[in-house]
């Protein structure tokens, strides 16, 4: 695969869900779009700033096999995982901002083997952290131009849309995770395998608890749309982490 970039600095951006990636698709200029194994990968600029976009799928599977194609076609420096997320954490209220500075897999269970719950071989670690010159730069950008508030926590990750109290609870308190969903760790978790910068950036859509079902397709698009005006600033900023 050669991209129409030229070998340039590339920004990678995957969502789940259409309604994570249409609004940032239509954003873009001078698009190309590629599909490998069944997902299309738009190549071109979002206020001057080279990107990769795609939308994934649902899951950690589909998660982990777009970022995989990503980083081996087209060779990022940078992979931001952009979308909606339950709100777990004391304060967090929908509408909000959860930029990761850790992600961690909450299903991921080999205790029986004697391992600590979400614990991850290969990388012998539980949480992935986000790089710091990355977070820095997204919480400062964020803070000025997101329209809710912005939190930074952990972000935990699992095949399971959270729609139950007590698991709710359970993932808080266990990992001490201030959100959820379900592919932002795994992504993390391929791009650590590449040696690739990462950032999870998710938008507030539920309490991920009885009410979850009800208030997700009302808030949803609310969120990606926030997240949507939040990009073309951010993206440039991103750039010059790596041109400096």
């Amino acid at each position: 695969m050669v991209s129409i970039l030229g070998g340039k600095f590339v920004i990678g951006i995957i969502g789940a869900m259409e309604l994570e990636v249409q609004e940032i698709r239509s954003e873009m200029k001078n698009i190309h779009t590629t599909s490998i194994l069944g997902i299309d990968y738009d190549q071109g600029t979002i206020e001057n700033v080279p990107c990769v976009l795609a939308r994934c799928g649902v899951g950690k599977v589909a998660a982990a096999a777009c970022a995989q194609t990503m980083l081996l076609e087209y060779h990022p420096q940078l992979v931001i995982n952009v979308g909606v997320a339950g709100g777990i954490g004391e304060g967090i209220q929908i509408g909000d901002l959860v930029i990761a500075q850790k992600l961690v897999q909450h299903d991921m269970d080999t205790t029986a083997a004697g391992d600590p719950p979400g614990f991850l071989s290969g990388p012998n670690l539980i949480y992935l952290e986000t790089t710091e010159k990355v977070l820095e730069t997204a919480v400062s950008v964020s803070s000025q131009f997101y329209s809710s508030p912005v939190h930074c926590g952990i972000i935990a990750t699992g095949d399971q849309f959270v729609a139950d109290g007590e698991l709710r609870k359970k993932i808080c308190r266990q990992f001490d995770a201030v959100a959820c969903e379900m592919e932002g760790g795994a992504i993390a978790q391929i791009c650590w395998n590449g040696k690739t910068d990462f950032l999870v950036l998710r938008a507030i859509s539920d309490s991920a608890d009885q009410k979850a079902v009800m208030a997700f397709p009302v808030f949803a698009r609310m969120a990606a749309n926030r997240m949507f005006q939040l990009l073309p600033k951010l993206l440039p900023a991103l750039e010059g982490l790596y041109h400096s």
